[in-house]
């Protein structure tokens, strides 16, 4: 299953010369992998309420291949490439119509109280089985 999330590059995501500072693209795919999770039905604010839980990024990988460029409309795809009781692993693709500019591999884990590593909640591995 692929989630799509769609957003304009504004002024304030550009660099002196109009395109994305390279940070940005980091940005724009936190949004749409927090979408993605509202989209399947988790509720991160009552996850932290109610059991101290929330989703950490432990690794990122990014290849940066084009630049997008100020008021250029973008296009995020996430979808699952392996999921485990204790990580979940996505593949996420910026894209300005049909051209490539960002892609990333996000390691996601959830930790709970004092910053320690658990399970992921029951939830999502009913959602999200486990395997890629």
């Amino acid at each position: 299953m692929t989630h799509r999330f769609s957003l304009r590059v504004y002024y304030e995501d550009t660099d002196l010369a109009g395109i994305v500072y390279y940070a940005n693209y980091l940005k724009f795919i936190e949004r749409a992998r927090s979408e993605w999770v509202r989209s399947i039905g988790i509720d991160q604010a009552r996850m932290k309420a109610e059991d101290n839980t929330v989703f950490v990024v432990r690794r990122v990988e990014a290849d940066y291949l084009r630049s997008a460029l100020f008021d250029d409309v973008l296009v995020v795809d996430t979808s699952v490439f392996l999921a485990t009781p204790a990580r979940l692993v996505l593949d996420q693709i910026v894209r300005r119509k049909e051209e490539k500019l960002f892609v990333a591999r996000v390691t996601l884990v959830a930790v709970g109280a004092g910053g320690r590593a658990v399970r992921l909640p029951a939830e999502l591995r009913r959602i999200v089985p486990a395997g890629g």
